[in-house]
């Protein structure tokens, strides 16, 4: 008897792993349980991408929801650590952001498109005369950032916009750059900017002090249209990514990506497979066109002490030449 209550229990442990590896094979990497309760609209691949070694997890929910933001940073670690990569000391901040938006889903419901194509359309002036418009604009996501614009330049760099990710001194507020079919991405590197948004979405007045430029005082995108990237994101960028220091010695400025390197963190998170366009610059040449709109040069990003580009170009050099992402504007 006691033999066989033994096989039973061996049988269904046995059942046990072979229903296990049916229901996770599909994904042939492991995701979180935590993020399979989210409203992740994520398809799985039968393949891993080529870029999934870099990552600790690859389908992190990227944006955050009211209800269960706390949650997750617990979770993974974001309650221990102050903005930008952290939610500690601000959480009230975030609620009261977050309680003003429509949604955090990723994708549109009706969109069900599996293994996403995606191109992450940097600001590079080596997107000038490139004529990539067409070709951006037949990828399933288009990711672009700050106030890079399509309007007058979509030969160049195309019509569609699935993301936008911004902050609040980098937002369009004329209404002529407006997208309804657009996603757009509060990046948060401080309280005062969940507390721009919360103002913005309530009409309250706006203090602009403690910005390092004077923000948007209006927003061309509805609630609907806005999420709040989860600071995750950005830490992966900078500690997994570009592997900057925890800590940086007293006499250096502490580093933090660019909105640009974020936005190739996003899209490692959401795509299948990344192609790259317009993250290319000219650093030896410092009168060298900054972006592919305006006039200002290379010289004004030789002046950055905020962010380290020469970090961010040895790490975009070393994830085309392992064919992890494709660079479109390769010369």
């Amino acid at each position: 008897m006691r033999g066989y209550l033994v096989a039973i229990f061996l049988s269904a442990v046995f059942l046990y792993y072979v229903l296990h590896c049916i229901l996770w094979g599909t994904n042939s990497y492991w995701v979180p349980p935590v993020e399979m309760k989210r409203r992740n609209k994520i398809q799985p691949c039968l393949s891993k991408p080529a870029f999934a070694s870099l990552l600790r997890f690859p389908q992190f929910h990227p944006f955050m929801c009211t209800a269960d933001f706390q949650k997750i940073a617990s979770s993974y670690g974001s309650n221990k650590l102050y903005l930008p990569y952290g939610i500690r000391a601000s959480e009230e901040y975030f609620q009261l952001a977050l309680s003003k938006l429509q949604s955090c889903d990723l994708f549109d419901e009706f969109d069900n498109e599996p293994c996403k194509r995606c191109v992450v359309v940097g600001n590079g002036g080596i997107l000038k005369n490139k004529t990539l418009g067409e070709k951006i604009d037949s990828y399933d996501v288009i990711i672009r950032m700050n106030n890079g614009p399509v309007l007058g330049h979509e030969e160049e760099v195309g019509r569609r916009t699935t993301f936008r990710l911004f902050y609040p001194e980098s937002v369009f507020s004329d209404p002529s750059h407006s997208d309804p079919n657009a996603t757009a991405i509060l990046t948060v590197f401080k309280p005062l900017d969940l507390k721009w948004l919360e103002e913005l979405l309530t009409g309250g007045k706006i203090n602009t002090n403690g910005f390092w430029k004077k923000p948007a005082l209006n927003l061309i995108y509805k609630p609907h249209q806005i999420r709040i990237l989860d600071p995750f994101i950005i830490r992966t960028a900078a500690y997994d990514l570009l592997h900057f220091p925890k800590v940086f010695p007293k006499n250096q400025k502490p580093k933090h990506p660019t909105t640009g390197m974020i936005a190739i963190t996003l899209a490692f998170h959401i795509c299948h497979e990344v192609h790259l366009a317009g993250f290319k610059y000219n650093l030896s040449d410092l009168k060298s066109p900054l972006h592919y709109y305006g006039n200002a040069t290379m010289s004004l990003m030789n002046k950055n002490a905020y962010h380290n580009v020469t970090a961010e170009q040895l790490f975009l050099k070393g994830i085309i030449e392992k064919n992890f992402v494709i660079n479109l504007t390769e010369d």
